[in-house]
């Protein structure tokens, strides 16, 4: 039979390596933004990612317009990168929240979208 010492530390090395694998659950951030601002954000985010897509630019144009666009978003959302992507880290590891931010944020831009005038097709 093993030494059963030796048996012990391998199972506990098997434990604790094990366990680093695994990503910490974040706790929850100081500066943790509510979900209604969470998803007046994202709304904005999405909005404006669809409407940089939309400009016919290269990608590196479109990169730089979507990063200075999301800047001059964060500041008039009162807030920053930083703590946006926190929240998003903390709301993502509790899935059930991001489910539920997404689906409001998904029914707020399907609503804009309704609310759209349809362009007619231009006759001759």
């Amino acid at each position: 039979m093993k030494n059963p010492l030796i048996v012990f530390v391998l199972l506990l090395n098997t434990l604790l390596f094990s366990q680093c694998d695994r990503p910490e659950e974040p706790g929850r951030p100081a500066q943790l933004l509510p979900r209604d601002r969470m998803v007046r954000i994202l709304v904005d985010l999405h909005l404006t990612e669809a409407r940089v897509e939309n400009a016919g630019t290269s990608p590196d144009t479109a990169r730089a317009m979507f990063n200075r666009e999301s800047v001059a978003l964060y500041r008039r959302h009162n807030t920053t990168e930083a703590v946006f992507r926190q929240s998003m880290q903390y709301y993502a590891v509790h899935g059930k929240d991001l489910d539920e931010i997404y689906g409001v944020v998904i029914d707020s831009i399907n609503a804009r979208e309704v609310k759209l005038p349809t362009q007619q097709p231009i006759h001759k």
